[in-house]
């Protein structure tokens, strides 16, 4: 196999970015004075699942609903007393994005949550996931009169819920998401109820959390929980919803049972590592991934370097197995920010470089293990790379805290078309080359699933695991019709 082109530039090169961009973050709390600052605090930490834009509804007695929808960090635009003055009330809902279905770029209409006016009162709704089936929905729906006013697949379940003969927003709900397809975890807001809901299969994380004074949040992790001293009560189990109210909990089960299918590179990458996910810290899973990668694959080197920040529990764990000392060689910049400077061409040259640089003092002159999540296009990998070299590095030893990505993600996650996946043009080997380093390897994923407390990958495994295994849980009916994508199994 002759090695392939250069890949086509990605929207964040600017950055040296060249990760699997996270899908969504959402909070609701009800319960409380202000509920609207609980949210953006919420919102807060879970920024890494979305730097796009985010979004506060509020609901307040006299007032009615209200709504505050900006782009950039929440740091930027949640913090002053006169933007949360415009959202009064004890309920309020939250969303940051970054856009994984719909338009990529500027449009607020398609900042969450979204809300509509029904007869039985307003609903707003924001979802973290990706329906498969969307393009799909949105063509009956519009062929049936519905007028859209976003590009976010979202709007479907609001379209799906006007057109629901149901008495009550929840019931509403239930049979708008039977008629979806994908991924979905939702947080929506009536006047009264703040309800949450998973999928069947539980792709998508939802937390259930009691505030001190007695009300109730809903988030994607609980780090978002332990920001705002809420306790973690459980997770929203898969095909459930909660419905929170003055008067306590109500849970149903609405959707027909599937197979669970959690979406385990949120252990690999997208969740914080200070979150707890079924039971299992996220921060010792990574560390126990580190732990199988220098089983299966030692090297001899006198450095572990770990590639800020998502390779540094991999790394400590490498470290401990292997017994090579683990080492701080490359140091991020933690204050640059997405709109530092414009990205001019010289700028973007620079990419990675500026927000990690090389602990030269450290690395000159020494045999480097670099432990990074995932290799996508591989081009940060490159850059990170050179730049270890160029601070004098004998020699430089990728290890992937996580199975090669061969397989473009449709639940929620913007990973690229798989011709622009490295993994899927090349082996093991041909990346080596194309990488220029001494040695690559990546954890099995056999390894993966005993960092997650199973033996191994079983024939019929519980976690979502396709953008390595090529094994989708949920046919994704859009891109196939569209002819963008292969399958596997029709191979």
């Amino acid at each position: 196999m002759s090695a392939i082109p250069d890949f086509p530039a990605h929207p964040f090169d600017a950055r040296g970015d060249d990760k699997p961009r996270e899908e969504c973050g959402i909070f609701g709390a009800t319960g409380v004075p202000d509920a609207a600052n609980f949210v953006a605090l919420g919102l807060h930490a879970l920024q890494h699942r979305g730097q796009e834009a985010g979004g506060i509804v509020s609901f307040a007695p006299g007032v009615g609903f209200s709504s505050v929808r900006r782009f950039g960090y929440v740091r930027d635009n949640f913090t002053s007393a006169d933007v949360m003055k415009q959202l009064p009330g004890q309920i309020a809902c939250g969303h940051v994005r970054y856009s994984t279905a719909g338009s990529k770029g500027a449009a607020i209409r398609d900042v969450q949550p979204l809300f509509a006016e029904f007869a039985m009162g307003g609903c707003a709704i924001a979802h973290n996931g990706n329906l498969t089936n969307a393009e799909a929905l949105r063509a009956e729906l519009i062929d049936r009169g519905s007028i859209f006013q976003s590009s976010s697949d979202t709007e479907c379940i609001i379209h799906l819920m006007a057109r629901s003969i149901q008495r009550s927003i929840p019931e509403r709900m239930k049979d708008a998401l039977r008629r979806v397809e994908g991924a979905f975890s939702v947080i929506a807001m009536t006047r009264t109820k703040l309800i949450g809901v998973r999928d069947a299969r539980g792709v998508r994380p939802l937390m259930l959390g009691r505030l001190t004074n007695g009300g109730w949040c809903l988030a994607s992790e609980t780090c978002a929980l332990d920001i705002i001293g809420a306790e973690f009560v459980r997770e929203v189990q898969p095909g459930e919803m909660v419905i929170c109210t003055a008067d306590g909990i109500e849970s149903s089960f609405p959707f027909e049972a599937k197979p669970k299918k959690f979406c385990v590179f949120e252990y690999v990458y997208f969740s914080r590592p200070d979150s707890v996910i079924g039971g299992h810290s996220v921060y010792e899973t990574r560390r126990r991934i580190g732990v199988e990668l220098a089983k299966e694959n030692p090297v001899e080197a006198d450095l572990v370097c770990p590639v800020p920040d998502s390779g540094t529990p991999a790394a400590i764990g490498f470290s401990q197995e292997s017994g090579i000392p683990y080492a701080m060689g490359i140091i991020r910049n933690q204050y640059m920010g997405r709109t530092f400077i414009e990205p001019t061409a010289e700028i973007r040259n620079m990419g990675v470089r500026l927000k990690l640089n090389v602990n030269r003092a450290l690395i000159k002159g020494k045999r480097v293990i670099l432990v990074d999540d995932s290799v996508v296009r591989g081009t940060t990998s490159q850059k990170i790379k050179d730049m270890i070299l160029d601070a004098g590095a004998a020699e430089v030893h990728f290890r992937i805290a996580s199975p090669p990505t061969q397989w473009p993600c449709f639940y929620g996650v913007d990973t690229p078309d798989r011709e622009n996946l490295l993994a899927a043009q090349m082996t093991v080997e041909q990346m080596r080359q194309h990488l220029g380093v001494n040695s690559l390897a990546f954890v099995s994923l056999d390894g993966m699933y005993r960092a997650c407390g199973e033996k191994k990958r079983a024939a019929e495994p519980q976690f979502c695991d396709a953008c390595f295994s090529g094994d989708y849980p949920v046919r994704p009916t859009d891109v196939i019709a569209a002819g963008r994508v292969k399958l596997k199994q029709d191979a």
